[in-house]
């Protein structure tokens, strides 16, 4: 079992990583999270009632350059149910780098229907086990436009540090 803490302006969430459904999901966060990619970068898009979205913008709205993208796994089985982590992506279903989004609520919408442009939803790889409290918080902030983007903390939110536990 691989879990990862983000320790957080508003308090520590962990999260655990689903090798078994997700691989190359769940390998590619605790690749970015061993590196300390998300250390430094902000929560950047947050709507009450649906999700909170971080992974991949720096305080201003500047967006890391991640990686390759990785394989739509969206066919896994898991569900985008309240405090699991999906990876956010274009329409591309194919897309996704490093930017992921916890569900608020249970987004039964956004699960795998179909290995088409409009099915393949958007993939889950892991699940809040702690913390839930603290994205119910980040939920409740006020937000804005910035820099061309919505629904924006109007006072940063960071990821100040990343930790990876790992059971043998």
């Amino acid at each position: 079992m691989t879990q990862v803490i983000f320790q957080t302006d508003l308090g520590d969430i962990t999260i655990e990583v689903d090798y078994d459904n997700a691989p190359i999901g769940a390998e590619n966060f605790v690749h970015y999270a061993m590196d300390g990619f998300y250390n430094g970068t902000i929560f950047h898009r947050v709507i009450p009632g649906f999700m909170v979205q971080g992974g991949g913008m720096l305080p201003g709205m500047d967006e890391k350059e991640s990686g390759e993208a990785i394989e739509n796994e969206g066919d896994n089985g898991l569900k985008n149910v309240r405090g699991a982590l999906s990876y956010a992506r274009t329409q591309d279903p194919h897309s996704a780098t490093t930017q992921f989004f916890i569900n608020l609520v249970d987004n039964a919408f956004l699960d795998h229907t179909a290995k088409d442009i409009n099915g393949w939803g958007y993939a889950v790889f892991g699940q809040i086990v702690e913390g839930i409290e603290v994205i119910d918080a980040i939920a409740k902030v006020d937000t804005t436009n910035r820099r061309g983007h919505s629904d924006v903390p109007t006072d940063d939110i960071m990821i100040n540090k990343t930790i990876v536990k790992e059971d043998d």
